[in-house]
């Protein structure tokens, strides 16, 4: 079987397209997160390439078609990457933060230990100058 030359250009196209796009999903997140502006002016750069892209379709330049289709494929899959940054306030592991210790009763609810909490309150309210009210 022979390949012409230019179904060997846009398979090869189609391989590495393929693997930017399996790189932006799976390789290593950046280590600081990039502002959401950023992050939207590649992703409308990348929408404009491809209006660009449409366009030389239409007129039968598929050689600039192809490259142009290209270059917003790679600059989508940029984006997709550097979304995946984190900021150094964002906690470790998965999306959502875990409680260190879970509730200690089977309904789910903790009990609250309210002679601990008298006593604390009194004292910040005897530092603050702040008189408690008396309960009736």
């Amino acid at each position: 079987m022979v390949f012409s030359l230019a179904a060997a250009w846009r398979l090869a196209l189609a391989i590495a397209f393929c693997a930017a796009i399996f790189m932006s999903a799976c390789a290593r997140a950046p280590r600081q997160a990039v502002p959401g502006t950023e992050l939207r002016r590649l992703v409308a750069s990348a929408l404009i390439l491809y209006g660009v892209g449409g366009l030389a379709s239409l007129t039968h330049h598929e050689l600039l078609a192809d490259l142009v289709y290209g270059a917003g494929i790679m600059v989508s899959a940029l984006a997709a990457w550097l979304s995946r940054g984190r900021d150094q306030e964002d906690p470790p592991g998965d999306d959502e933060p875990e409680d260190e210790h879970p509730p200690p009763e089977p309904d789910g609810v903790p009990r609250m230990d309210w002679a601990a909490f008298e006593r604390e309150f009194r004292t910040y309210a005897e530092r603050h100058g702040r008189e408690p009210t008396q309960a009736p």
